[in-house]
């Protein structure tokens, strides 16, 4: 396709300086968010032991739920019953206390409760490791420490960047589509085979990244959405929990057992996996049911979830309920299940965890073209030495990736050593402590030598995860959590090695005056 030359030197300068400007913090977010994929499993693999009592069973759970109320009445305004046990989910009940400022943000402290085998109850507050939603967050903010309300327009505005860049890159591709579709040419013009590197990462995945970019930006405006929606079209109350609204005192709840049968009943595909009870308007008891079903995209990450009257186990509110939608609930859904990739099975999340590592990936190289670009153009404009605005760029593109990898493998690692310990706070000071060391690290040593170095303690970072696994013992995980978790992070502690090593050659034999060049003269003034 022949286009104005003019125009695709434009489109080029759109997409290098936009790709520069968010390409560092959506490489966080690509990457965060690959791992995030698995984030059940890995929850797994993380969350210690429990030390409770074995959790009783389904028909018991209603001596369970009236021996925890007596003992704690406040349990009684929200609790979960969960439907199948796990280190995840180590207790049938559950329940969180919060007071003031903790209940108005949703925090507090978490209770799991189980029955002794005198029939006592048992309530522990340690439950699953955090370290699965710590790097959910890290995702979702790309990579910003600041308050959730502060970072979410922040990460809105580098989606809108990445929109651009998706378009003024295809822009530029298009006049040589046909010759560079499948060129991928080796040798020893580093720049081109990374350009060819980085133009096939880009169109074999830009269904992929078309997805990413427009639903990161609803996630990012979600509440501003709602809030012109509610403006034009009224307050439409959507798929709360639903209370059961009575002139009398409602009956009592049908059992635990009773209310899956029914839901079973009434939608067949869907699998219950937790009982949210609580207090609707008025006090009247309120249900909803969160699970899944593997026909439908879903609203949460892992989860659907439907209105359900506590005393008929009648399903009242399909608005998040997975193939019970109306129209307008489905096709909200639809944005929120393509970015997690809930659906299809395991063969989607395998899919969308290498179109996340490869889109971080497709980030970097593009940095890497840029320095390399603004590298030719001062060289040509008479400049002896790379300035300092290159050397930062070029530092800062070799620290910031590979500091978030090693930070997310060594929060990770610490997740199963410490155990309890590892409280949220604590995983996210170890994981900026490691990101931040590693990118002053960088800027102090400089892109080349920072390349090779910090590769390397990647790639021992990772290596940490299989480690400590080994050292914790086989009690802790089961045999799938070992083969997910330890295996794929061996996987890539390899991968962080031979990019240590094509950094190390790199550094020696390519050009002098490349910021890449462990021989370039290191300046003194920009």
């Amino acid at each position: 396709m022949k286009l104005p030359t003019d125009l695709v030197k434009m489109y080029k300068e759109i997409h290098g300086w936009v790709g520069i400007v968010s390409g560092l913090a959506l490489f966080i977010a690509f990457y965060a968010g690959a791992v995030t994929m698995f984030e059940a499993p890995l929850q797994r693999w993380a969350s210690p032991p429990s030390t409770l009592a074995q959790a009783p069973s389904l028909a018991r759970t209603p001596e369970l739920v009236a021996t925890v109320l007596a003992a704690h009445p406040e349990a009684a305004k929200g609790y979960q019953i969960h439907l199948s046990i796990d280190s995840a989910n180590p207790a049938r009940m559950s329940w969180t206390s919060a007071e003031g400022e903790e209940a108005e943000h949703g925090g507090g402290t978490k209770h799991y409760a189980s029955l002794a085998p005198d029939g006592s109850v048992q309530v522990v507050t340690s439950g699953p490791s955090e370290v699965a939603q710590f790097i959910d967050v890290l995702h979702q903010q790309v990579g910003l420490p600041f308050a959730h309300e502060i970072a979410m327009p922040i990460m809105g505005a580098i989606a809108l960047l990445y929109t651009i860049a998706l378009v003024s890159g295809l822009v530029v591709l298009l006049p040589s589509l046909v010759s560079d579709l499948f060129a991928l040419r080796i040798g020893k013009n580093v720049k081109r085979m990374w350009l060819d590197v980085h133009n096939v990462l880009g169109l074999f995945s830009l269904p992929f990244h078309i997805i990413m970019a427009l639903t990161a930006v609803v996630f990012a405006f979600h509440d501003q959405f709602y809030d012109a929606q509610g403006m034009v079209f009224g307050g439409r109350e959507r798929g709360g929990s639903a209370a059961v609204s009575r002139a009398a005192a409602p009956p009592l709840p049908l059992a635990p057992v009773q209310l899956v049968e029914r839901i079973r009943q009434q939608a067949p595909g869907f699998t219950p996996e937790v009982l949210v009870y609580g207090e609707g308007r008025g006090g009247v008891p309120s249900l909803r049911v969160q699970g899944s079903d593997a026909r439908y995209g879903l609203r949460a990450p892992t989860y659907g979830m439907a209105g359900v009257d506590p005393a008929t186990g009648d399903i009242i509110s399909t608005d998040y309920m997975p193939g019970m939608q109306d129209g307008w609930s489905a096709t909200v859904t639809s944005f929120f299940a393509l970015h997690f990739g809930n659906f299809g099975g395991d063969a989607i999340r395998w899919s969308y965890f290498v179109l996340g590592l490869a889109g971080a990936f497709l980030f970097y190289t593009g940095n890497l073209l840029w320095v390399e670009s603004r590298r030719k153009k001062e060289r040509r404009a008479g400049a002896v030495e790379q300035t300092r605005a290159t050397r930062i760029l070029a530092a800062l593109t070799a620290g910031v990736p590979l500091g978030c990898i090693a930070g997310i493998s060594l929060t990770l690692a610490a997740s199963k050593l410490l155990g309890e310990s590892a409280t949220y706070g604590l995983h996210s000071a170890i994981y900026y402590t490691v990101f931040l060391s590693m990118t002053a690290w960088a800027l102090v040593r400089g892109a080349a030598r920072a390349g090779v170095e910090l590769a390397a303690a990647a790639a021992l970072a990772m290596l940490a995860i299989p480690v400590v696994s080994f050292l914790v013992g086989s009690d802790w995980f089961d045999t799938a959590g070992l083969m997910l978790v330890d295996a794929t992070a061996v996987a890539l502690a390899i991968a962080l090695m031979l990019s240590a090593h094509a950094s190390w050659r790199r550094a020696h034999n390519g050009a002098r005056d490349s910021v890449w060049s462990s021989s370039a003269r290191t300046p003194q003034s920009a």
